[in-house]
């Protein structure tokens, strides 16, 4: 017999939800056939087979949460059976999730509702995790949703079309509405653009306190940025930096691949560039040492509907500013969609928060520890400045923050970065090669 248990996916990983079973109880199963999705504080992640075999002895159900390393099923050989008293004293909890509703029908196109209004009859909803939560945010009876996925699988992309429609059936009601959902719902984000990330809806009621539960990934983000904010000495350093050269390239490519290449890519590459000619500032604090890294993996905040994920572009240090835009925007699309594997949210040794979407003149970043820095994107505007000829004109400028760790960098380094910083912005020829 082969014990399936809550495996460890990452370094910060102590418990992991269940979400769904991809396989029933008797089915045959070959080692390393996913069986069925978990869920981190940080992503929704496969669960493949430890082995070949029979899957036997599931002890928990869709929704449970448990701790790494807890058993959770059993693989069976050929004439193998379970012990007796098998998951008696595992400690795995009980399923804490309602059971759901049962597969919808997919003979309709994806992303259309069925015509069917019959109630669902209890059991599994095949759909993704993400279209799961976007059909509970809009009311949308999912079980109406037809899937484009493997087997009728249900993704995000369906429970999107319907709402669009506008013939998207509310859960409580079972009927079409009169006006459509798709009001409640953002659109998909293309992903080779920055998107404005979705506000957390609220509901209040006036002159009545409202106590909001907190999510595992906001109690992750809470610990860590009260650590961070307690223990690193932060001290910030803001430039302005000069974007009419990287506007002008930018026109100048326009109709060509490199015509794609945002502000943001430019930044993340000179971020690079500034690291390699700085390597004090690739480092982490280490009690009795500082560490020098010797690659530049870079970490890309992404607002997502949950909070904040920060994937990790590694070895940076050898991509061109085409591979490190494409990196980026690759990795932001699986973090929004809730995809990002432990390697790609782990091991960075600098970041980049960018609120240039968002309208804002200037902000401090929260170091993400054990970083020893992370530079801030401000929004990009018209001002109004005096040229080194004392005429009068106009130009677009951005504001950049770095904050650092002093047991690490001390002022006029951090001071030197940030300007290394904006001479290669301000000079994004540099940055091509």
């Amino acid at each position: 017999m082969t014990e399936v248990i809550m495996p460890k996916m990452g370094d910060g990983m102590e418990e992991g939800t269940l979400l769904e079973w991809l396989k029933k109880e008797g089915d045959a199963v070959k080692s390393g056939e996913v069986i069925g999705t978990i869920q981190t504080d940080k992503a929704t992640l496969d669960l493949e087979s430890p082995g070949k075999g029979r899957l036997a002895g599931i002890l928990i159900q869709p929704g449970a949460t448990v701790p790494v390393g807890v058993p959770i099923a059993a693989l069976l050989k050929e004439g193998e059976e379970l012990p007796a008293g098998w998951g008696g004293a595992s400690g795995a909890p009980a399923a804490t999730s309602a059971p759901v509703a049962e597969e919808a029908p997919v003979a309709a196109a994806a992303g259309t509702i069925s015509e069917s209004t019959a109630p669902a009859v209890e059991g599994r909803v095949k759909a993704s995790p993400l279209a799961k939560r976007i059909a509970a945010e809009a009311g949308l009876d999912i079980n109406r949703v037809a899937g484009s996925g493997p087997g009728g699988r249900i993704v995000e992309k369906d429970v999107r079309d319907a709402l669009a429609n506008g013939t998207a059936i509310p859960a409580d009601l079972g009927v079409a509405p009169s006006a459509p959902a798709a009001a409640n719902v953002a659109p998909a984000s293309a992903p080779a653009a920055p998107a404005t990330p979705s506000m957390p809806k609220i509901v209040a009621t006036p002159g009545v306190d409202t106590k909001i539960p907190l999510n595992r990934l906001r109690q992750i983000i809470a610990e860590r940025t009260t650590y961070s904010k307690q223990t690193v000495p932060h001290f910030y350093v803001t430039v302005e930096v000069d974007l009419e050269k990287i506007n002008a390239l930018r026109e100048a490519f326009k109709e060509e691949e490199a015509g794609k290449i945002s502000v943001n890519d430019f930044v993340v590459r000179a971020t690079v560039v500034a690291l390699q000619e700085m390597p004090i500032i690739n480092a982490t604090y280490q009690g009795d040492h500082i560490l020098q890294y010797g690659s530049v993996n870079i970490g890309i905040a992404a607002a997502v509907d949950d909070g904040l994920l920060v994937p990790v572009i590694h070895n940076a240090e050898a991509m061109t500013l085409r591979q490190l835009s494409d990196a980026a925007k690759y990795l932001v699309t699986k973090a929004r969609d809730g995809k990002l594997t432990p390697n790609e949210m782990q091991g960075s040794t600098f970041s980049i928060s960018n609120m240039g979407m968002l309208n804002v003149d200037t902000f401090g970043a929260i170091i993400n520890e054990p970083n020893a820095g992370i530079l801030a994107i401000s929004s990009a505007r018209k001002r109004v400045v005096v040229g080194d000829d004392d005429e009068i004109e106009v130009r677009w400028k951005m504001n950049i923050t770095g904050s650092f760790d002093h047991r690490v960098v001390d002022g006029a380094i951090g001071a030197a970065f940030v300007n290394k910083v904006r001479e290669a912005l301000e000079n994004p020829m540099r940055l091509l090669s």
